[in-house]
């Protein structure tokens, strides 16, 4: 199958499959990187597009082939030549909707069924509105599994950076690797101001150390 050209052989490349329900900004996302926006390449068998995202870090560059379904997901369940190959993976709900949240063990369950194994991130988007419905306190399915979390905002860039850089360093096996900084990164269509970054920082720090209720049903 023939994959967007990024850049020379030399790089290190690697499948990154991301999955969540319609609507959850996974393409504003992969958006967010400029260089990812002028490679991407369409997919039709699959319905997805693929845009390579390449970052300077202080080992060389890396190169994720970011995989982002293109609307797929709405006919229920994408087919397994999505996820074949998969290296690594980013899980998206949007934390306005308590339905993307609920729906991630679905999508959990389907990507290890195919790539059991593989360095994968939980992502709770969207965290610049202030309705927030999925408050971090509800976010435990990552702690059940054992993968990383981070929230991010895709318009505003905060920590857009932070899932790419937990699997480049888990794929690459150096966890003192760093990104150097980034200048194709789109400018923030929003901002998210002072007081409300300490405050989402404040909620996860006191949600982390609160043990999983054992009654609560994300891991159906």
């Amino acid at each position: 199958m023939e994959l967007p050209a990024s850049a020379n052989k030399n790089i290190p490349t690697f499948k990154c499959i991301l999955v969540g329900d319609g609507g959850t900004g996974k393409t504003t996302f992969v958006k967010r990187l400029l260089t990812g926006e002028f490679e991407k390449k369409y997919i039709a068998t699959l319905g997805v597009e693929v845009r390579p995202l390449t970052f300077n870090t202080t080992r060389g560059q890396i190169t994720f082939n970011t995989w982002d379904t293109a609307g797929q997901e709405k006919f229920g369940g994408l087919r397994d030549g999505y996820y074949i190959q998969g290296q690594c993976a980013i899980v998206m709900f949007d934390v306005t909707s308590r339905v993307t949240y609920k729906n991630v063990p679905n999508w959990h369950r389907d990507l290890i069924r195919v790539c059991d194994n593989i360095p994968t991130v939980l992502c709770g988007n969207k965290v610049d509105i202030k309705d927030r419905k999925v408050k971090a306190k509800s976010i435990t399915f990552h702690r059940k599994k054992n993968i990383q979390y981070f929230d991010i905002s895709a318009k505003s860039n905060y920590n857009f950076e932070k899932p790419f850089l937990w699997l480049a360093r888990k794929l690459v096996g150096d966890p003192q690797l760093e990104f150097l900084p980034m200048t194709g990164l789109a400018p923030p269509e929003v901002h998210i101001d002072p007081d409300m970054r300490k405050k989402m920082e404040k909620d996860w720090e006191e949600a982390e150390n609160v043990p999983i209720p054992e009654d609560d049903d994300d891991d159906l």
